[in-house]
């Protein structure tokens, strides 16, 4: 069954389910394995995840959606990565709009003609040459690192245009429906497990030029979403992955400590200074590099609901921020881990899967160590390497 004959289940499903129901459904499933051995997540939470109106929150009200702000959403995932953190890896593409917004809004019509709810993949890198002739641009090649595309009812590729064997103006994306992408399973990964970022194949497939954007191009629509930094978001819903990744690290080990006594038989642990003094620690960080999340997202947004353009060192806060909360997230899980005691080391523990999980964001490209060298050279007036802001 393909994505686009699921939005009228998705639909159906709408009136039955709440967000609460669906993610402890998410976290039984996640807990018996089901997502990260099977390599991706199920078409039936794909579903759910439109029915509680994931895919369609971000989508302006012109098109069906909910037009939901930037906090709003990254709320929204961060509630469902405490339920998994690869179910909301998945969810976090919710975001597509701020991608698909360099379409013309002819194609955006087409797109979003039957509903709000569909649910975008991509695989961006490395751009694929594409040739141009009078009817489109040929694709063909092989992208990595497409989260979620088992599930995708559209798929975009980075493509170089070539004309003569020459290129031709700025990379871009081609946008496909999913049946002409074939997915390579070749994700096999020690976290996010689940998120089934596969590989893309495409094959001579005709895309026509006004089914292609260049990346990183200002959009057009009116909305005020539209005038937020798409790098920057793209950033933190990602980022905000393990951050509800390590809020349920905490949530797991207040429930754990206060009933688990050491096998060699030492006191709870909830009773040891050593515990309550490094649960504060932990907790500490984190709550107060969420806190800068979310305070540098706010100051962004009312800047754009003002009219007004974000400043550059607004949006270097942004980008810093999200890099500081998946390296507490991560040392927050692990410090959970290493306190729950030899329990948290089997590979089916849910703290075995809290580590691993955030420490796979730390080593996305958007949260590397180039982004604390921008924010640091632009803390002494000098200017960060392209496509940073």
């Amino acid at each position: 069954m393909n994505g686009l004959s699921r939005v009228s289940l998705s639909n159906q499903l709408n009136d039955e389910i709440n967000l609460d129901e669906l993610c402890q459904e998410i976290r039984e499933r996640a807990c018996q394995g089901e997502f990260d051995e099977q390599g991706y997540v199920s078409l039936d939470m794909i579903d759910k995840l439109k029915a509680v109106g994931v895919y369609r929150a971000l989508v302006p009200m012109r098109f069906g959606g909910d037009e939901c702000s930037p906090r709003e959403f990254c709320e929204l995932i961060e509630k469902i990565s405490m339920a998994d953190g690869s179910v909301g890896w998945v969810a976090s593409f919710g975001m597509s709009p701020a991608y698909l917004a360099g379409l013309p809004e002819v194609t955006l019509k087409e797109i979003y003609k039957n509903g709000p709810d569909v649910v975008f993949a991509g695989g961006i890198f490395p751009p694929q040459a594409a040739e141009m002739t009078d009817d489109g641009m040929v694709v063909t090649g092989r992208w990595k690192f497409s989260s979620g595309c088992l599930g995708a009812d559209i798929i975009g590729v980075g493509i170089s245009p070539r004309k003569d064997n020459e290129v031709q103006g700025l990379p871009r994306m081609a946008v496909l429906p999913a049946e002409q992408v074939q997915v390579e399973m070749t994700w096999d990964t020690v976290g996010l497990k689940g998120t089934g970022s596969h590989d893309l194949i495409v094959n001579g497939v005709l895309v026509k030029e006004d089914w292609t954007f260049v990346r990183g191009a200002a959009s057009t629509l009116p909305e005020p979403f539209f005038k937020y930094p798409s790098l920057s978001f793209a950033t933190q819903v990602l980022s905000v992955v393990a951050i509800g990744v390590a809020g349920a690290a905490l949530e797991e080990f207040k429930k754990l400590a206060p009933g688990k006594s050491s096998i060699t038989g030492g006191s709870e642990i909830a009773n040891r200074p050593v515990t309550q003094y490094e649960y504060a620690k932990a907790d500490a960080a984190f709550q107060a590099a969420k806190a800068w999340f979310y305070q540098t997202m706010d100051r962004v947004w009312e800047q754009i609901l003002k009219g007004q353009t974000p400043s550059p060192d607004q949006i270097r806060d942004m980008r810093l921020a999200c890099t500081h909360a998946v390296r507490v997230c991560a040392e927050v899980s692990r410090t959970m881990q290493m306190l729950a005691g030899m329990t948290a080391i089997y590979t089916n523990n849910p703290f075995s899967r809290f580590v691993n999980d955030t420490n796979v964001v730390t080593q996305h490209a958007f949260m590397g160590d180039i982004t604390l060298l921008n924010a640091g050279a632009m803390s002494f007036g000098i200017d960060p390497a392209p496509g940073y802001l």
